[in-house]
């Protein structure tokens, strides 16, 4: 990589920042009224996050353990979280004394409309966006995504 090129990239990825800030701060108000709808506490939302960050679930001592909360606290916070329909709790396949938790589909899409929305990606955006310009953005969209995966894969 060239000196020219080390500069433009760090040009560009300055310009991203900045144009990324800028979409947040537009998107806040959109972003709002979910928010303030939800019928979770901060605590639950919390919760909620890191189950939908993870396919094989969790257990409820670990995220007690993980949040700084008696098992008791946590198993009371789940049950909530389970009576609105939020997470799902199975056996372990491993150890059928363990109790897994796994967010549900309806958790996981409450939990996109509150962090992971992003409005500026609404088709009535795209669908106003020049063709070639829309491609660009779907191919480095395409390159970041991949970089992100590079990122969370296993040392091979």
């Amino acid at each position: 990589m060239t000196k020219t090129g080390d500069a433009e990239r760090a040009r560009l990825a300055a310009q991203i920042r900045n144009l990324n800030i800028s979409f947040e701060s537009s998107a806040l108000p959109t972003l709002l009224n979910p928010l303030l709808t939800v019928e979770l506490t901060i605590q639950q939302l919390k919760v909620l996050t890191m189950l939908v960050t993870t396919d094989e679930g969790m257990t409820g001592s670990g995220l007690a353990e993980t949040f700084g909360v008696s098992m008791a606290s946590m198993s009371g916070l789940l049950d909530r979280l389970e009576a609105q329909g939020m997470v799902a709790r199975s056996s372990d396949p491993d150890d059928a004394r363990v109790r897994r938790v796994h967010a549900t589909e309806l958790g996981r899409t409450a939990m996109r409309r509150l962090v992971a929305s992003r409005p500026e990606y609404a088709d009535d955006i795209l669908m106003r966006i020049p063709l070639d310009d829309l491609r660009a953005l779907a191919k480095g969209m395409a390159a970041v995504g991949a970089e992100l995966d590079r990122l969370h894969q296993p040392d091979r």
